[in-house]
């Protein structure tokens, strides 16, 4: 009988309890003998290995987190840890490896795999950043998240006639606070990959009043400029103070968006068909919403794109 390991592994994302979920039910499926591992890829290296079945996963899929808890990966890049790992994998019989996570958990992913260990990765952060992948687990369910943080906070924001900025997740990727800035109308947007439209937004802001703009909503990804920060530097410069919001982990929390628990169902089970098939290395996804898998190579090559449309259309719309 084959043997698979589940992790999940990095920050949490809503929808990883449910890709947990149809993992495991699909290896048993198949006639595969399902454990879990938990605390990700440092659970690996310690050997937390427990055995799963279908009752292991029932209930789950509407909760947020993740049941099998998860760490940051880092260890599995030392020649030790790597080798703990490898051990582990011998140990317990371990013929495939899924891996639940973001960009470094596909990462570590791939360092296994080149040490022989059959793997596949299923994407799974609110971030959404990993390069060419569109479809990630947990992102619809942060974006409606931060988007009704938006809508309160615009309630309040033109009761008093008084800008708010909201600070949300993305230290390297704006993809967080582009998509809720539009879904919000936010009249600006601040992300790392146009850093140096600052000023110029900045700017925008100070003329507000001259265009009948009683207030500003204005949403900063964490990794363009600190949302306390951008206040001090309207206030000097525009002698405007706003209230700022900080985000932060609220937006990991909650029951994952039916969009998010149908997509971990999917990449969940075809991750397992994958290696079902012989076919590792690969993180699995949706394109033209059909599962697809793509080579670690592959996604590794990319860089992370900014969709330059959405980003201009915001700017258009909040004129």
């Amino acid at each position: 009988m084959k043997r698979f390991g589940v992790l999940t592994s990095g920050a949490d994302a809503p929808g990883m309890n449910a890709a947990i979920r149809a993992v495991v039910r699909s290896g048993i499926y198949y006639g595969v003998d399902m454990l879990g591992i938990q605390y990700g890829f440092q659970g690996l290296i310690d050997g937390k290995i427990e055995k799963m079945d279908a009752a292991s996963v029932g209930s789950i899929m509407q909760r947020g987190g993740t049941i099998l808890q998860s760490s940051p990966s880092d260890a599995v890049f030392t020649d030790e840890g790597k080798e703990s790992a490898l051990q582990t994998i011998k140990d317990h019989g371990i013929d495939s490896l899924i891996v639940i996570g973001g960009k470094e958990a596909v990462q570590a992913a791939a360092v296994l795999e080149e040490s022989g260990v059959p793997t596949a990765a299923i994407p799974a952060t609110i971030d959404s950043d990993i390069p060419g992948v569109s479809e990630v687990i947990g992102f619809d369910t942060a974006l409606n998240t931060v988007m009704d943080y938006i809508d309160r906070i615009r309630d309040t924001a033109s009761s008093h006639e008084k800008s708010s900025i909201i600070e949300v997740m993305g230290r390297d990727t704006g993809n967080l606070a582009l998509w809720s800035g539009l879904a919000g109308g936010a009249e600006n947007i601040l992300i790392p990959e146009k850093k140096e439209d600052l000023d110029s937004i900045v700017e925008q802001i100070k003329q507000g009043p001259s265009r009948s703009k009683r207030y500003s909503i204005v949403v900063v990804a964490e990794g363009s400029v600190s949302g306390i920060d951008l206040n001090e530097r309207l206030k000097q410069e525009a002698g405007i103070e706003s209230r700022v919001t900080v985000l932060g982990h609220t937006q990991r929390g909650g029951a994952p968006t039916a969009a998010d628990r149908i997509l971990a169902s999917r990449l969940g089970a075809y991750a397992v068909e994958q290696l079902m098939n012989e076919k590792s290395g690969v993180v699995v996804t949706l394109k033209d919403n059909q599962p697809e898998a793509f080579s670690y190579h592959a996604v590794h090559e990319q860089a992370v794109q900014v969709d330059e449309y959405v980003y201009n259309l915001s700017s258009r719309l909040s004129i």
